[in-house]
């Protein structure tokens, strides 16, 4: 009988108590700053201001430097990677994070639209030179899948048929149009950065654009000089040569056909 009165007693208690075992529990209410405080918090960053640095606050220093920033690769696994960019004469060059760009001057880190630049010490940036890509859509890059297909991915076309005006493109004036300068990534040769010499119509005509990079000719990897020599070797009367070419984040074939004028 003790305990059930104890809990009578209890049950009493709690039902009759004024306040909760937290004292005097009330709902939180938000508190919403004034608009003098508003238009204070809001004019004191700029949400789309490149310079601003979104995790430590910091002003990002944009160079001054005459370069041009075309293209960038990131290692995934390693963190590092490589860009493509060009001097003040327009001579694009392939370096990889570490390498020096010009005396004093060195590539210390990528991102997806900027690379970071160490010059004597400071770190400015570089962004990716966009000028020509808000005109329209890339004719040569993948198409888009269809609204809803739930397809990211679409895989690149088959080899393209030569341009109209190919038949006038000979050995001698594509190797005098287009330079070509091997990409290397810790001393290694990945690629062939392909660049426009003297009047870009052989350039063009031949379906390159700045920045290309040539990763594989005829299905062969280009890994060493020796492979750069034997695709400018490969350039030659009666040639028909299948590029698979890295532009951007794409990968683009293009086909090149040399008339054989015997």
């Amino acid at each position: 009988m003790f305990v059930l009165a104890l809990q009578l007693a209890r049950l009493f208690w709690v039902i009759l108590a004024p306040t909760g075992a937290f004292g005097d529990w009330r709902p939180f209410e938000p508190s919403i700053p004034g608009s003098a405080a508003r238009i204070a918090l809001f004019s004191a960053f700029d949400p789309f201001d490149r310079q601003a640095s979104a995790t430590t606050g910091a002003v990002q220093q944009v160079t001054s430097l005459p370069f041009k920033l075309y293209g960038i690769r990131i290692n995934e696994g390693s963190g590092l990677g490589s860009a493509i960019i060009a001097d003040d004469t327009g001579k694009q060059s392939s370096f990889a994070v570490g390498e020096d760009i010009m005396p004093g001057v060195t590539l210390k880190g990528v991102a997806f639209d900027h690379v970071t630049i160490s010059r004597n010490g400071a770190d400015e940036t570089l962004y990716i030179d966009q000028s020509g890509g808000a005109s329209g859509a890339d004719p040569a890059a993948p198409p888009l899948p269809p609204p809803g297909s739930g397809n990211a991915f679409t895989p690149p076309p088959s080899p393209p048929p030569p341009a109209a005006g190919s038949d006038q493109l000979s050995p001698q004036a594509i190797l005098n149009g287009v330079s070509f300068t091997p990409r290397t990534e810790n001393g290694a040769v990945t690629g062939v950065v392909l660049g426009a010499q003297g009047s870009n119509d052989i350039f063009v005509r031949a379906g390159f654009r700045p920045g290309d990079i040539v990763a594989q000719y005829n299905g062969l990897s280009i890994r060493s000089p020796q492979d750069l020599l034997a695709l400018k070797n490969a350039i030659k009367p009666g040639a028909r040569l299948t590029l698979m070419v890295e532009r951007g984040a794409a990968t683009v074939p293009i086909a090149i056909i040399i008339p054989d004028n015997k």
